[in-house]
């Protein structure tokens, strides 16, 4: 290894002057160089990007791993550059324990067939959760720690050598200061009293060299000039790139919001799909022990049961054709219709549902009694009820 004395020397010595500078500075004993009210706000907007960046980057992880220990696991694997284990979510290990469970107190008794049901819809919550994670770590986290640990690390370098110059530059004003006291104090108090040659070529010799000194501290003044006017364009260009910054978070942020509302959309449907599984059960279950046998309501929840007498109808209802509401539904007086755009697919799942394909236009409106989750959707000569969060209503 090249060790080099002299230059560890030089740099000490460096480094000890510039800490005697700040320490003055701090006390008040030496002047400070003060820098230009624009690149003043641009290192304190800099700054605040900084910390908040951090604060929301740290909460977010927490909102989206409560665990402690498995973040910390993930800090490890992502500092190692190792691929993360693919870690079971709590729906998915529920719902596995549920269909564990239907399979020991047997999948024929009633019991067992909603554990079946309710564990098949908790993994597909788990799933969706699983998605979530996975699109907002790639959208969301990833730049956020990208810019935290590379673009920020690089303005904080230049910010420490813009310290540093400035430093130099007032401690070579300091200096500059000093050697023209020091000519001045001797030009105003010659030695007058000797009048031997050897003590007039002593003077003049001190007189040059104190010359000399002044010259050395403004050539050296004006070299520190320099860089310091070049270090401080080089951090001018840098923080204004925060600008930049803000408007990739800010892209960052909305697909962020637009994955949560994917993920909550998804968790509604398959909550709801899992009421009218259920409610189909218990129908079932209800019909089996009843001694005359009734068809169930096919609007399920979206029609109270107050209707009228019009709530359940007999079995010959079932040869309605698909995708149309019962006579007694249409009957009822609508409100105002109005145009609607699909969000996304969705699949009938009983013959008074009407299926939706994304990007589509329907026609839509309510009927009093209605639940206000669900809306009457026309589509040609296609009739049926379709969920309100699957829909972007048009004015």
């Amino acid at each position: 290894m090249d060790f080099n004395v002299k230059k560890l020397a030089s740099d000490a010595g460096v480094f000890f002057t510039r800490a005697v500078q700040f320490t003055e500075e701090k006390l008040g004993q030496a002047e400070k160089t003060e820098l230009d009210p624009h690149l003043e706000n641009l290192i304190t907007r800099a700054d605040g990007t900084k910390n908040w960046t951090e604060k929301i980057l740290r909460q977010t992880e927490v909102l989206l791993q409560p665990n402690p220990s498995a973040r910390i696991e993930e800090f490890i694997y992502d500092k190692l550059d190792k691929k993360l284990p693919s870690r079971t979510t709590n729906a998915e290990l529920l719902g596995q324990y549920m269909l564990d469970a239907a399979k020991e107190f047997g999948s024929e008794t009633p019991y067992g067939r909603t554990l079946i049901t309710v564990g098949e819809y908790e993994k597909r919550l788990g799933g969706a959760e699983r998605e979530f994670l996975q699109t907002s770590a790639t959208t969301f986290l990833t730049p956020l720690r990208n810019f935290l640990e590379g673009d920020w690390r690089t303005i904080s370098k230049e910010k420490r050598l813009l310290e540093n110059r400035r430093l130099d530059l007032d401690i070579c004003k300091a200096r500059l200061k000093k050697a023209k006291q020091a000519e001045a104090k001797a030009a105003a108090a010659p030695d007058f009293q000797e009048t031997r040659p050897r003590n007039y070529v002593l003077s003049a010799s001190a007189s040059a060299l104190l010359s000399e000194e002044v010259d050395k501290a403004e050539h050296e003044l004006r070299v520190a000039q320099t860089e310091f006017d070049r270090q401080a364009e080089v951090t001018r260009l840098l923080l204004e790139g925060i600008s930049s910054t803000h408007l990739n978070h800010l892209r960052c942020l909305q697909d962020f919001a637009e994955a949560q509302a994917t993920y909550y959309a998804q968790c509604h449907h398959y909550m709801q799909d899992l009421q009218r599984e259920l409610n189909r059960c218990a129908n079932a279950t209800g019909t089996h022990n009843a001694s005359t046998a009734v068809c169930p309501n096919p609007v399920s929840s979206a029609f109270p049961s107050s209707a009228g007498p019009t709530a359940t109808t007999s079995c010959t209802s079932s040869n309605q054709g698909p995708g149309t509401l019962t006579m007694e539904q249409t009957q009822l007086p609508v409100t105002g219709s109005r145009k609607a755009r699909v969000l996304y697919d969705y699949d009938a799942h009983d013959t008074s549902e009407l299926s939706l394909l994304a990007d589509e236009l329907i026609t839509i409106y309510t009927i009093p009694g209605m639940d206000p989750d669900w809306l009457v959707g026309e589509r040609g000569n296609e009739k049926g009820k379709v969920p309100v969060t699957y829909l972007e209503l048009l004015s």
